[in-house]
Formats: structure tokens, sequence, C-alpha cells
């Protein structure tokens, strides 16, 4: 039976994916204490990553909203996998956010908006976060978008 929290992504018509598995050398989450500490995610769809390229060199903020909603969802099925039950998260404490972009870009913060206003969307309260949104030149698989996230759960 779906918690609370599934229930919730269930009306915004969200089905949480298998999570992703590593690409590299890492674990796709860590508990310490009552922290998970997700990797970063990439905005993988069921065909591999939704969107390449850089913001400032035809990649639209409309699209690298969607990944980085993506990317929110991806940590929500990391999170499920890591705590059994999301409804043990108490709190979205922070993400941290990388967005592939040319120098002159300067709207990240608009990008990232896509996965907090989804986090909050489907987690009232508990999806507010403190944040960082950073440009970077490359990001793996050439994704536009990857967001990494500590969260606090009971």
């Amino acid at each position: 039976m779906a918690g609370q929290i599934e229930a919730k992504l269930g009306e915004l018509g969200v089905t949480l994916p298998t999570p992703a598995a590593p690409v590299a050398n890492y674990v796709p989450a860590v508990r310490t204490g009552q922290q998970l500490f997700i990797s970063g995610q990439l905005p993988m769809g069921p065909g591999g990553v939704s969107l390449t390229g850089r913001l400032g060199d035809g990649v639209a903020i409309e699209d690298a909203q969607a990944a980085a909603k993506l990317c929110a969802i991806n940590i929500l099925a990391q999170a499920r996998a890591a705590l059994g039950d999301l409804d043990r998260v108490t709190r979205i404490v922070k993400l941290g956010a990388f967005v592939a972009s040319t120098p002159e870009f300067a709207d990240h913060a608009k990008v990232v908006n896509g996965a907090s206003d989804f986090l909050v969307e489907a987690l009232g309260d508990k999806g507010r976060h403190a944040r960082s949104a950073v440009g970077v030149a490359a990001l793996p698989l050439g994704a536009a978008v990857e967001i990494d996230a500590i969260i606090e759960f009971a």
C-alpha cells in the first residue's frame, strides 16, 4: 500500500522509476544518523538521459526545468530505495544543483526551480530546502542538469 507521499505523487501523475544504477565507483545513497545523502541524479528516463547539451547553447530553460524535475523524481526514487518508505522523509534539507551552461548563461536558479517547485508540490513544507545552483562546463553523459540531495528522515 502506497504511503501519503506516494499517493500525492500519484495525484500529480508521477510514478517513481526503478532507481538508476551508479555509472562509476560510488553508491547511490549513504545513510548516516538521520540523514540520507543522495548522489547526483541525472535526468534519466526510460531511454537514458532525457536532456543533453548546455544552457545558453541551444538548450531552452523550459526543457532544462523539466529535466531538473526529472532529477528530483529520481532523487525520490533513490530515497524510497534507501528508506523503504517515502513517508519516513521529514525534510528535504538541501539540493546541490549543477547546470551545464555557457559562461554567459546566468539563469541557473530558474532551471533548478523545476526541481524545487516539484519537491514543494509533492511534499509540501517537507519539500522546502536550501540549495545551490552552479554552472559547469560539462556533466556526466552530456546531461544538461545534475542534482544531489541531503534528506532528513525518521
